[in-house]
């Protein structure tokens, strides 16, 4: 049968056609980047397109008691309370708007923070497509009551349902990077990729909401962010089923708890939360300090991170290419950005102009490109060769990282500055930045690490696979019976243990699979809490 020229049998074939060229691993990777960073530009984009919307919003529908005060010009033009007749002119003064909006800013971080461990212990025992799916599914109601929300109180559910959605994409989706990408330098690639992804959402979103709200309303950025929340889970649902049907067959991740305690992770997730501590302090308070030392109208707050984009990109560009040639000086880039960090956010208070505070600002970003991208391919990197290589845990102690600074900065940053001024704000942060960086020498040894293998490791000829996707297949390959071997009744795990212990202490053991080729040769073998491995 053909409609409009064009067989029913074409129309299948180059469907099924499609489809395979989908499932083939190298194309089903860069979709995943491809899926991957659309959600964490969506969920930065409507992290910041809120800031120039919703203040403004919220007086608009008269949400907050008011507080008159009449004025009167006398003939020196100074002005005065009325104590006669002449001109006069009337001050609003907004009860709890500061502190309101800022707890509903906060919001977001806040539950992000609570949700994490959750999210992240979920994702290691299902999987990351589900738990992907769930944080897009989320975020597109959260963006539609940001849409069509008329109080106070529906805009901060909507705020608190993003950290919901944003704990599970946010987490699943850089562990579905880590998981695709298992070669170090494509894993930095590909991370640095995400990373510039989510610089430009948070520095194009406050334009974008801006210019729409004040020409098209309120509704529409949030329905144009809804619907790519949409279009991007369609995607999701069509790409990822690598493993859906082997789901009760998939490595144990490492609980978050053991992760946390690990010296090498908690280093690296304490740099994270130190970095973006700059930001998430001065981002809330710069805006009134220009206000008040440089006279800078709201344009100028509203743009004066826009610049710093082209720095973070160079950062991250710069941080990957050393990273393929040089791996084993990871710490020593974070080390370089964490410094930088603090010498910039020291300068900040005192530029006295526009021009020359978007200098301290640009060197600010530039750092915190340097230890985002040389830092997250190393948390991937410390679950391989430590733990379990399943990676929704460890990228969710990283999401708790930047969450504590964000959760806390927006409310307690403009009380620092009412105690201490916005220049002690900046010393202190900076210093800190600054004496954290000889903490990183604990990472200078991690790349020297080999893959720790548990109690009762089956090895195999080959490396036995890392990442969930891969451990699935290699699962499924070894029910076809392709040759690969495994003791009856065990399932071959992460790294190449198994779920049952063996019953045979002996080194070598003769395989009673059908091949005759190919053994499998049984170590007992004890490891220390640094991954060193002991024969018995």
């Amino acid at each position: 049968m053909a409609v409009l020229g064009i067989s029913t049998e074409s129309v299948k074939d180059r469907w099924q056609a499609l489809i395979e060229k989908v499932r083939y691993p190298d194309t089903q990777r860069k979709i995943v980047l491809v899926i991957v960073c659309v959600a964490l530009l969506l969920d930065n984009m409507l992290y910041m397109v809120i800031v120039p919307i919703i203040p403004n919003y919220l007086r608009t529908i008269n949400t907050w008691d008011t507080i008159e005060t009449v004025y009167q010009l006398n003939t020196t033009f100074n002005w005065s309370l009325v104590n006669g007749s002449g001109p006069t002119a009337t001050t609003v003064e907004y009860q709890n708007e500061d502190v309101s909006i800022g707890i509903l800013f906060a919001s977001k971080a806040i539950v992000q923070l609570l949700t994490n461990p959750f999210s992240g212990t979920i994702i290691d025992r299902i999987g990351y497509d589900i738990p992907m799916l769930i944080g897009l599914i989320v975020m597109f109601f959260a963006t539609a009551v940001f849409a069509f929300g008329e109080s106070y109180a529906l805009l901060f559910i909507a705020r608190s349902l993003q950290g919901v959605g944003s704990a599970f994409a946010d987490t699943s989706g850089l562990a579905m990077i880590a998981d695709n990408f298992q070669e170090e330098s494509a894993r930095s690639k590909a991370l640095g990729i995400a990373l510039a992804f989510i610089s430009f959402g948070c520095l194009v979103a406050p334009p974008f909401g801006g210019i729409l709200y004040q020409f098209a309303g309120k509704q529409v950025p949030f329905l144009i962010l809804a619907t790519i929340s949409l279009c991007d889970g369609l995607m999701l649902m069509f790409v990822i089923k690598p493993y859906s049907e082997k789901r009760g067959q998939m490595p144990r991740g490492t609980p978050i708890y053991k992760l946390m305690i690990d010296p090498y992770i908690a280093t690296a997730a304490g740099a994270l939360a130190v970095a973006n501590v700059s930001l998430a302090f001065i981002e809330p308070t710069i805006g009134i300090w220009m206000r008040d030392t440089m006279g800078s109208p709201s344009w100028q707050q509203g743009v004066i991170w826009l610049p710093a984009f082209i720095p973070h990109v160079l950062g991250v560009i710069l941080t990957v290419k050393l990273a393929s040639n040089y791996p084993h000086y990871q710490w020593l880039y974070a080390a370089i950005g964490l410094f930088i960090i603090g010498i910039f956010t020291m300068v900040v208070p005192f530029s006295k102009s526009f021009g020359v505070l978007i200098i301290p600002l640009c060197g600010i970003c530039f750092g915190i490109a340097l230890i985002d991208t040389a830092l997250l391919p190393t948390l991937g990197f410390l679950v391989d060769v430590r733990h379990v290589s399943v990676y929704g845990s460890v990228y969710a102690i990283a999401d708790i990282s930047y969450c504590f600074a964000y959760a806390f900065g927006p409310i307690v940053a403009g009380e620092i500055v009412r105690g201490i001024g916005f220049m002690w704000l900046n010393i202190i942060i900076g210093l800190i930045s600054i004496l954290f960086c000889p903490v990183l020498l604990m990472l200078r040894k991690v790349y020297d690490m080999k893959p720790q293998m548990y109690e009762d490791t089956v090895l195999l000829t080959d490396e036995p696979p890392k990442g969930v996707y891969r451990t699935v297949k290699a699962q499924q390959r070894a029910e076809l019976g392709d040759g690969l071997c495994q003791p009856p009744g065990n399932v071959i795990r992460m790294n190449g243990s198994i779920n049952e212990p063996v019953t045979s202490d002996s080194e070598e053991e003769a395989d009673s699979s059908p091949s005759p080729r190919k053994k499998v040769h049984v170590r007992r073998v004890r490891n220390d809490a640094y991954g060193t491995l002991y024969n018995e």
